[in-house]
């Protein structure tokens, strides 16, 4: 893929609501992303619910490949209709971006805001078509997203922001769009969060900080890839080492040592050795180290099993991380600030720390990395893992 798609999601209850009425769901496979928002009908429960079992549907079917139109077909034949209102008991929109064919995107709308596309740090205009599926209105849009794009889905909950004061119809498309131009130019966004947090606190702003109905805004930001490498554990042959550290040296991002008998090896391969930080002691997490031409040096199976748990506490947001500067903190630091993390792990079994439920094959820190890699993947970060 030319271009990383940093994707980022936030939602508001309406005031009184324990539940969201909106839903986001969001995968990403190596030929395509696909992200569908849904907007049930009301709020609460009873919205959740409709919300969930649309994007549900939608997505198991995309993900077993069904061809588009029967996919909504499905949908819209699916979903009940209010009876008084005669309208869906959900809306959706469905964004598909094929990485095997320049990062064309399509947009499927059915009944939510059309969404907000910037190239050029301005509103771009997207070529639209509607059609009739199952005698329901949608509509099509197509283009490609390219390096410093930003596309946007939002649900209604954030057009009628400011319903009813002098903003008669709420805060409306126009002046979402222009706020955004003027949060990119003024403020050089580099990362999705930035825009959808600024637009969710001006809207929730707009509702004197009590939501009239619920409110999702999706960002999607075209930016370069942050990658990082953590190299962690003696390989099993050591004959193999300088291969191995030649390797970790010599790729092209951030770089992170986890062990100390591993960042031994790197430092003889440098004709160094480990500078200790003792001011970054704590009682959980052993002193980090220094070396040169290495982002981060920390010692092994104590601090990967707190990085694990910060992981977990901090939803994927760098914002729950503390500031603290020990080891497991700076290297949950890294991994969640990273896109891309290549793990490259030494199977060189430590006894000492060998639990012996495990099967003698398998290590305390295979095991820890191991889980520690499912919670990167469920934050949707690309993750690869090597043994060695």
């Amino acid at each position: 893929m030319p271009v990383f798609l940093d994707i980022y999601q936030r939602s508001l209850n309406k005031f009184g609501e324990e539940m969201c009425g909106d839903q986001v769901k969001i995968l990403k496979t190596p030929t395509a992303t696909i992200i569908v928002l849904s907007d049930g009908l009301g709020s609460g429960i009873k919205a959740n619910i409709l919300a969930t079992m649309t994007t549900e549907m939608i997505m198991t079917m995309l993900r077993e490949q069904a061809e588009l139109k029967d996919v909504i077909d499905t949908v819209i034949r699916t979903l009940p209709v209010d009876r008084e209102r005669r309208i869906a008991y959900a809306t959706f929109t469905i964004l598909t971006i094929d990485h095997s064919n320049q990062d064309a995107f399509t947009i499927i709308n059915f009944d939510n805001p059309p969404p907000l596309f910037f190239r050029n740090n301005a509103v771009h205009p997207l070529e639209s078509e509607q059609s009739k599926i199952s005698g329901k209105k949608i509509t099509i849009s197509r283009g490609n997203i390219q390096l410093g794009d930003f596309l946007g889905l939002i649900s209604d909950g954030i057009l009628y922001a400011g319903l009813g004061t002098t903003m008669n119809f709420g805060w409306g498309w126009e002046n979402i769009a222009r706020y955004v131009e003027e949060e990119v130019i003024n403020n050089k966004v580099y990362a999705a969060h930035t825009i959808v947090n600024a637009v969710v606190g001006m809207t929730y702003r707009l509702y004197h900080y009590q939501a009239g109905d619920d409110a999702t805004f999706v960002g999607v930001y075209a930016r370069e890839r942050k990658s990082l490498m953590v190299f962690s554990g003696p390989p099993l042959d050591n004959g193999h080492d300088w291969e191995y550290v030649n390797r970790f040296l010599e790729f092209n991002g951030r770089k992170a040592l986890c062990g100390g008998t591993t960042a031994n090896i790197v430092a003889e391969y440098l004709g160094t050795k480990v500078k200790t930080i003792i001011s970054s002691i704590t009682d959980e997490v052993p002193a980090i180290g220094e070396l040169p031409g290495v982002n981060l040096v920390t010692e092994g199976v104590l601090t990967l099993a707190v990085t694990l748990e910060l992981l977990k506490n901090s939803d994927g947001k760098l914002d729950k991380l503390q500031s603290s500067k020990d080891g497991a903190h700076l290297l949950a630091h890294e991994m969640l600030s990273a896109d891309a993390i290549f793990f490259l792990v030494g199977q060189s079994i430590n006894p000492y720390y060998q639990n012996p439920l495990l099967p003698k094959n398998i290590s305390i820190r295979r095991f820890l990395i191991d889980q520690i890699v499912e919670v990167l993947k469920s934050f949707h970060k690309d993750v690869i893992v090597e043994y060695c």
